[in-house]
């Protein structure tokens, strides 16, 4: 398969384009690619270019594919942060599985404590997940990350199907779906009380993923493969 590469530029029309010095280096040093090689570039805002790496730091823009692989189903994740790995495989996997947005939450119950500079940080690391993501599973469109905010900041966006995953909810099997539709998944400990019933006053309903109790990471995910067995593209 042709190498798959996120540039951060703009990518209008057939031509040559000068690389930055990060673009340069992965695709030179990490990819190893040689002058003639062909790739496939794309800038996350839709479509996705035939191109061939012509050496010293360029690209020559061949052939655009007007390709789109989203979900039919918007679906914006409210994920309570998780700590160290679990957050960044719950990025990574959520791109695959088609998520349109995620709203990372610091919780009451939650182990991750971040402000200023180091939540600022931590976003930009999730930023770079969520594309290596699309370069790897084909999506041409950069889901969206929030900025990372206390849950006292959030504002639920009040068109759509809001649902609340919880071992006690409706099986999601039977929750009628509405338009783009979010998920909020709470940390390892979940959503403390006060949360869980803040997200229903905002029009949340509780949804059940089954019998088992499941980590953080898993039920997020499974519930993005739920939603899109159910109305999207599976």
């Amino acid at each position: 398969m042709k190498p798959r590469v996120h540039l951060d530029a703009a990518l209008e029309r057939p031509g040559e384009i000068l690389l930055d010095d990060a673009a340069a280096h992965h695709l030179a040093r990490v990819l190893r690619l040689r002058e003639g090689d062909a790739l496939t570039v794309f800038n996350g805002r839709g479509g996705e270019w035939d191109a061939q790496f012509i050496g010293k730091r360029r690209v020559r823009l061949v052939a655009l594919d007007a390709v789109e692989r989203e979900s039919p189903l918007r679906i914006t994740l409210v994920q309570g942060v998780s700590s160290g790995d679990r957050m960044d495989y719950t990025v990574q996997k959520a791109v695959e599985l088609g998520v349109a947005a995620i709203q990372p939450l610091l919780t009451k119950k939650g182990v991750v404590r971040l402000e200023g500079s180091r939540a600022s940080a931590r976003v930009e690391h999730w930023k770079r997940i969520a594309i290596a993501a699309c370069e790897q599973c084909g999506r041409n469109r950069v889901p969206e990350m929030l900025p990372l905010i206390d849950f006292d900041q959030y504002r639920a966006d009040q068109s759509g199907t809001r649902l609340l995953l919880s071992a006690q909810g409706t099986s999601i099997r039977e929750v009628k779906i509405e338009g783009p539709a979010t998920i909020a998944a709470g940390p390892e400990a979940g959503f403390a009380p006060e949360e869980q019933g803040a997200l229903e006053r905002a029009g949340f309903i509780r949804a059940s993923l089954g019998p088992r109790v499941l980590r953080t990471e898993t039920a997020a995910l499974a519930a993005l493969a739920a939603l899109n067995a159910l109305r999207g593209d599976f």
